[in-house]
């Protein structure tokens, strides 16, 4: 019976709502593939603090800071020849986060019009590396809250309940119309990475067999 692996070359994305368990799960997935792993410059990041004392004077810059951090490591992963499980991928932040602030007022329309601007410009062309797959990690409302509860940043515990549910939606209506890669959906309730690391492996199967279709189909 033909067995299907992944690639050591393959990029692999999780994307998913705050506090879904993105970091967890990427670095578990990089453990059993022996992947390099690509997180979110948090710690080093000069704006995410006074973003969330202040959406408004601060939208702006941390976007801008999150594209070019996710630009510069998206060429990375690819120059080094793939092998990467990455924490969040680029896309969510235009369509997400960017035009949600836009939306609420906390971005002006000049601001996300030259957010957006170049967005497209860098990552919209031909020549952008695509991940071979994105995990989109799904759970309800009440268990997301859990989570952000559990680990316990303040910034998020500080942070209005109405932000999170308007952020849990728009990232349920993203996924459904999401087609710059092929995608995987996950329930965080399908594995237990508490109880073993092996219980992502049906997850590792399914995305083996989707990038080794879509590989096939490209070669076409």
């Amino acid at each position: 019976m033909h067995q299907t692996t992944i690639p050591n070359d393959a990029v692999i994305t999780i994307a998913g709502t705050v506090g879904v368990g993105k970091s967890t799960l990427t670095r578990a997935l990089a453990e059993k593939l022996a992947f390099r792993t690509s997180f979110e410059n948090v710690d080093h990041n000069p704006y995410l603090d006074k973003f969330y004392d202040n959406f408004e004077r601060w939208s702006f810059h941390l976007q801008i800071f999150f594209l070019a951090e996710r630009f510069k490591t998206q060429k990375k992963m690819f120059e080094y020849g793939g092998g990467f499980v990455q924490d969040r991928s680029i896309y969510e932040d235009v369509d997400i986060f960017a035009r949600m602030h836009q939306e609420q007022g906390t971005m002006t329309n000049e601001d996300f019009e030259t957010y957006q601007s170049l967005f497209n410009a860098m990552v919209l062309t031909p020549y952008f590396p695509k991940p071979d797959v994105l995990i989109y990690l799904e759970s309800d409302f009440d268990g997301i809250m859990e989570r952000i509860q559990a680990r316990g940043r303040q910034m998020e515990l500080d942070t209005d309940i109405d932000y999170w549910k308007r952020l849990y939606k728009r990232y349920q209506d993203w996924i459904d119309s999401f087609n710059a890669c092929p995608v995987v959906r996950v329930d965080i309730n399908d594995y237990d990475l508490n109880e073993s690391i092996d219980s992502i492996d049906p997850i590792i199967e399914k995305i083996a067999r989707v990038i080794e279709t879509y590989r096939n189909v490209d070669k076409r």
